[in-house]
């Protein structure tokens, strides 16, 4: 289950930093088209760059994490609605925060988790992801793309993106939900269970100099209290 998570939740969150050279190109060209682009084309267009930027670099990539993280951020980030995806982990905490506090935690947050979760991408080839086709109307406040990651033995990992419209216009995914998990309740849980034992400040301040070691923390006083 952990390696599922980990390559699932690599493949949807993960960011920070600028593009490499060899990932400019194909996302400068696919940044304009981006904004017409509904949720169920803009996931497949992220597996099909992701397969693009890894294919023929993984020696390099593993050597330099650096890189690997900028091509996430490079993919992933336009997509990506950081703020929106932040303030519900917080939950209700993110009321009693204040702006910078609240701009602080996105950065910091988002940046653990693309730092714990990056080498995941390492695994994955073109293919490996199944964009199911879409059924219904689209929500502006909420709509859910379906896909399914083949892992390595043939087995199927069901992950839905769930996306709102933002005020431009464009779609911007906010949640992950992996086999019926959602990466926002899961956090919003332990974000909660942090801030109460060590306040929001100081939480902010282990994700700033931490980074994933302070999510590992996370996790583990998470699984002690169940």
């Amino acid at each position: 289950m952990l390696r599922r998570l980990a390559l699932a939740t690599a493949l949807a969150f993960a960011t920070v930093v600028g593009a490499p050279a060899f990932a400019q190109d194909a996302a400068a060209a696919a940044a304009p088209a981006a904004v017409q682009q509904a949720p169920v084309q803009i996931v497949q267009s992220i597996a099909d760059q992701l397969a693009t930027a890894i294919e023929g670099h993984r020696d390099e990539l593993k050597r330099d994490k650096e890189k690997l993280i900028a091509i996430i951020d490079d993919v992933f980030l336009p997509h990506f609605d950081i703020d929106y995806a932040s303030i519900l982990v917080l939950g209700r905490h993110a009321r009693e925060a204040t702006p910078a506090q609240r701009d602080r935690f996105a950065k910091a947050f988002y940046n653990s988790i693309t730092h714990r979760y990056a080498e995941g991408l390492l695994n994955y080839t073109r293919g490996k992801v199944k964009v199911l086709p879409f059924n219904g109307d689209l929500n502006d406040k909420r709509t859910v793309v379906r896909t399914q990651v083949v892992l390595d033995d043939g087995k199927l990992v069901s992950i839905d993106y769930a996306f709102r419209k933002s005020r431009s216009g464009d779609w911007k995914a906010y949640d992950v939900i992996i086999e019926g998990i959602s990466y926002v309740t899961n956090y919003r849980n332990q974000v909660d269970a942090e801030i109460r034992k060590v306040g929001i400040e100081q939480l902010i301040t282990n994700l700033e100099t931490q980074g994933e070691k302070a999510l590992e923390t996370m996790d583990k006083d998470g699984k002690d209290s169940q």
